[in-house]
Order: C-alpha cells, then sequence, then structure tokens
C-alpha cells in the first residue's frame, strides 16, 4: 500500500474520469475538490503520473481566493513537491518537462494564470528533483524564481505566491 499524500484530502468513494468529465463546464471549487480527491486515489492506486495529472487539473481549476475550498486544500504547489519527490520506479516522463511543456503551450482561457502557474509547478519539482534534465529539444525561455513570483502575483490569487513558496521551502 502506497502512503497518503499528505498534502491531499483523504478521498472516501471511489472516482473515475466520469465524474470529473461530468463537470467540464463548471472549473471551479467542486471540480477543484474532486481533482484533488481523484488525485489521491490514482496515487493510492500506484499511477503517480495519472495523480500528477489529475492534481494539474486541480492546479487549472477557477478558484477565487476566498474559496472555502481553499482553507482546508490549498492550491496543491506542496502536494506537487511531495508526489514527485517520493522515491518510484513508477513515473513515467519527467515532471519538470512535463511542466516545461504545459508552461509553454498553454492557451485558451486563463492561459496567464495557467501559464504561470504551471512554471510555479516547475520550479518546485526542480528543487525536489534537480537531477530531473530539461527537455534539450524544446528551446523554451525558463523563468527565474523572481520571475514566477510576479507572473503569480499578477495572474494568480491572493495568497498563491505564499502556498508557492511554502512549496519551495517544504522539502517535501
Amino acid at each position: 500500500m502506497a502512503t497518503p499524500c499528505p498534502y491531499l484530502p483523504a478521498g472516501e468513494r471511489k472516482l473515475s474520469w466520469r465524474e470529473l468529465n461530468a463537470l467540464r463546464e463548471d472549473q471551479g471549487a467542486e471540480l477543484y475538490l474532486l481533482c484533488l480527491e481523484y488525485g489521491q486515489q490514482l496515487w493510492l492506486e500506484h499511477l503517480p503520473a495519472r495523480a500528477l495529472l489529475a492534481v494539474d487539473r486541480a492546479l487549472y481549476c477557477d478558484v477565487p481566493a476566498a474559496a472555502e475550498c481553499l482553507k482546508k486544500n490549498p492550491l496543491p504547489y506542496v502536494a506537487i513537491g511531495w508526489l514527485v519527490a517520493q522515491p518510484t520506479t513508477e513515473f513515467t516522463g519527467n515532471a519538470r518537462v512535463h511542466y516545461q511543456h504545459l508552461a509553454d503551450r498553454v492557451k485558451g482561457e486563463r492561459a496567464a494564470q495557467k501559464k504561470w502557474r504551471a512554471w510555479a509547478a516547475w520550479a518546485v519539482v526542480r528543487q525536489v528533483r534537480p537531477d530531473l534534465p530539461a527537455d534539450p529539444k524544446h528551446a523554451v525561455f525558463e523563468p527565474s524564481l523572481n520571475e514566477i513570483k510576479a507572473g503569480l502575483e499578477s495572474h494568480g490569487i491572493a495568497g498563491e505566491v505564499d502556498a508557492w513558496q511554502r512549496a519551495l521551502t517544504s522539502g517535501a
């Protein structure tokens, strides 16, 4: 049995992509919590890459800073760091490259917010797994921590920079 992520809700029910898909038009607090719960479930089912994708989906939800769900379940930067830092041979791919590609390719509604959140997650991954290399075939400008902070201040929600900085210093 995998150790539950202490930064994700326990999840009392068995979920599938269908529950998440039912909320595809409403990217708010209900989907946010569901994605975090599903991420925990996938983690416990030894599906770490899929768990990370579920947590990513939560990170991209449109949840206002005052939402009740964020009090108990803050934006999942620490959870991302914890998941990526865990010793496992089950991860496929490279989380650093994953976020590098997300940040550089995000489009659509709230693209700037999603871009800076992806760069923030990328910085967390670099902190907890400095051994993961960048994608040498993907020429992209990698922002500094100060640039990521400024991006989150401009496009994130109140308290987001603090949540991200906690992840950088937690050592997940």
